[in-house]
């Protein structure tokens, strides 16, 4: 019997651990489609992504249109029988979605219909949730939005950044794919219609988005700066730089909103010798690594032992 030919679209690394649990797999990956290589860094390296890294070492056809919409016949000459994509970054035309006999099925980092879009993870930690997961769904034209094959719920650490929960999410998408498989390409499975009274979404993290608001939480800030680590990262001004916050903590005095209600949140009241402690909404917010414009990364404990700019009582623009 012929294997089904799958052809597979994707981009970050999520997509990366998927492609390679299908090929360890022994799936036939006929294809890999992903996004043009990029310039990166400072000294501007074009770089490939990571699944076109994996594509070329098992010796498999890539394509990197710019624009899928325009630039998708060399895909349907392939004539896949299923579509497999993983965060891929681009919307796939109606034209691609409907020439597989299989469908095109997408593995995406949220409990949909929560968090349809582009930064589900991101959202998932700002918005404080302490439970997130996997879904394998059918496309449809519509953004994330098609019927739901298998889901997983996974917990979220207190601690957890984006990117060490993406990290597990991508090894936990990759497994429910595995299993959910065999039943697409026999087409014995079942599917779920997605109920839109619940859908929240998470559009790709905008600048705005990326800075903080020390009028919120002390709660709200940390998950936040967790949320945008380790991209795009969170920042905040100070006498006109823009100055990175990596990580932090809340500081658990029971009396901090008390001590310093006369200040302006966003005042630094605190220097310790390891956090810089700004005041938040309704307590103390603690600055345990940041990054001042120019400057290379440091946890705050080594950044005080040098050429230390930040005073008591001065403010967070």
């Amino acid at each position: 019997m012929e294997k089904t030919k799958i052809v597979f679209m994707g981009t970050a690394s999520f997509s990366k651990e998927v492609l390679v649990n299908l090929l360890e797999n022994d799936y036939n990956i006929i294809g890999v489609v992903t996004q043009p290589d990029r310039y990166v860094g400072r000294k501007k390296v074009l770089t490939m992504p990571e699944v076109k890294e994996v594509a070329l070492e098992y010796n498999i056809p890539v394509f990197q249109p710019a624009n899928i919409k325009n630039d998708y016949q060399s895909i349907i000459d392939l004539q896949p029988d299923l579509i497999i994509t993983a965060a891929y970054g681009q919307l796939v035309p109606a034209a691609l979605l409907e020439a597989p006999k299989l469908g095109c099925i997408n593995v995406h980092a949220s409990l949909l219909p929560k968090y349809r879009g582009g930064a589900p993870v991101h959202y998932a930690i700002i918005n404080g949730e302490t439970t997130t997961g996997v879904t394998i769904m059918y496309m449809v034209k519509k953004m994330d939005a098609g019927n739901i094959i298998s889901q997983q719920e996974i917990a979220i650490g207190d601690k957890e950044t984006t990117g060490q929960l993406y990290d597990r999410l991508s090894v936990a998408g990759a497994k429910l794919l595995l299993e959910t498989l065999p039943d697409i390409i026999a087409g014995t499975n079942q599917s779920i219609v997605q109920d839109e009274s619940l859908v929240t979404y998470a559009p790709t993290i905008s600048r705005e988005e990326e800075k903080l608001d020390f009028n919120l939480s002390a709660k709200q800030v940390y998950n936040k700066v967790r949320g945008l680590n380790p991209w795009p990262g969170a920042f905040t001004t100070y006498q006109g730089k823009n100055v990175k916050i990596w990580a932090g903590d809340i500081h658990d005095c029971p009396n901090a909103k008390k001590h310093h209600e006369h200040q302006e949140n966003g005042t630094i009241v605190k220097i310790f010798k390891d956090a810089i402690g700004v005041k938040t909404g309704d307590g103390i917010y603690l600055i345990t690594e940041l990054q001042i414009a120019g400057k290379k990364r440091m946890l705050v404990k080594d950044y005080l032992n040098g050429n230390n700019i930040f005073a008591v009582d001065s403010k967070f623009e």
